[in-house]
């Protein structure tokens, strides 16, 4: 559903669904309760304010009734935010795509508390273009690349291809060396490497983690390669893996590493949930987007990029 609000500072406005019925006389009414949290003087003014829109792009008035509108739309205020101290790269710009090399602690759109601090508003601002839009997105824990549509009429076709995984997917990632390890017969819980492991992975509503239920068919693939094994160069006795996903589930990386005994160094949710705690910087997730290549829907021609950043934490030695 198009917005009747254009992006303002390269944050979009926010879309509210507004019930049919309910014990609520007015659209602003309802507003109000939704957003209890929020001083209700201030949301009945930014309604006589003609801050709050239809679809139409029309102001609403406090006195609105609850059915005259299934949607509205509005601009969050936007809070005081700690700037995230890492830049983002640009590796590729053209009329219909970016690509951007993403730095870990940076979110890829706005959520949450980040909101100019996102990949998504920098490049708005940055480029001046509002029209930008992922095509895929990686955590905010996760570096590496992220590509950005550049205008709309040609964002189904790069959309496409992630759909139809026509895009290879190639991570890093490094992870504390499991006991017993044996460079001469790597194994990974009891499997020789390389292994190709399979899960079925559900993300549910309200729950920061996903779900993995073993009795369901597995809805997700991951292959998984050792690169090397050795000390970083903070003294950790590590192992570097390559990841290559034929399937792209939340947190599907980091879950499988998890169940093979080698999760994620810096990871606070896999394979346990560790308290909230401020960013790491000294310890990000070493996870890394390392590789996208694919065939150009538009040119017809072979296009490959890779990230131009490393993980701390690979091992400097050994093998």
């Amino acid at each position: 559903m198009p917005s009747p609000l254009p992006v303002k500072n390269g944050v979009g406005p926010t879309r509210l669904r507004v019930p049919t019925s309910g014990p609520w006389a007015t659209i602003a009414e309802y507003v109000v309760a939704r957003f209890d949290h929020l001083d209700a003087d201030d949301l009945f003014r930014r309604f006589d304010a003609g801050e709050i829109v239809g679809a139409d792009g029309r102001p609403i008035g406090r006195g609105t009734t609850l059915s005259a509108h299934r949607f509205v739309w509005y601009y969050r205020d936007l809070p005081v935010e700690e700037p995230v101290p890492f830049d983002e790269e640009i590796l590729h710009v053209d009329d219909d795509l970016v690509v951007i090399d993403k730095p870990h602690f940076l979110p890829t759109t706005p959520g949450g508390r980040y909101l100019r601090e996102s990949a998504l508003v920098r490049l708005r601002t940055r480029l001046d273009n509002p029209d930008l839009t992922p095509i895929h997105r990686l955590d905010r824990a996760t570096a590496g690349l992220v590509m950005f549509s550049a205008r709309p009429a040609t964002r189904g076709a790069y959309q496409s291809l992630f759909e139809k995984r026509r895009v290879v997917k190639v991570y890093e990632a490094v992870s504390a060396l499991p006991p017993g390890w044996d460079p001469d017969a790597p194994a990974l819980a009891g499997r020789a490497v390389p292994v190709v492991y399979r899960s079925h992975i559900e993300a549910r509503r309200g729950e920061l983690r996903v779900v993995v239920d073993d009795s369901r068919e597995p809805n997700s693939e991951t292959l998984i390669e050792v690169r090397g094994a050795g000390s970083s160069a903070s003294g950790r006795a590590v192992l570097h893996t390559i990841l290559r996903p034929h399937t792209g589930r939340m947190h599907q990386l980091r879950v499988h590493l998890a169940a093979l005994g080698i999760g994620i160094l810096g990871d606070s949710w896999y394979p346990e949930l560790l308290p909230e705690a401020p960013d790491d910087h000294a310890l990000p997730l070493q996870l890394l987007a390392r590789e996208l290549e694919f065939t150009d829907p538009l040119s017809g021609l072979p296009r490959r990029f890779v990230t131009r950043r490393t993980l701390d934490e690979a091992p400097a030695s050994g093998r």
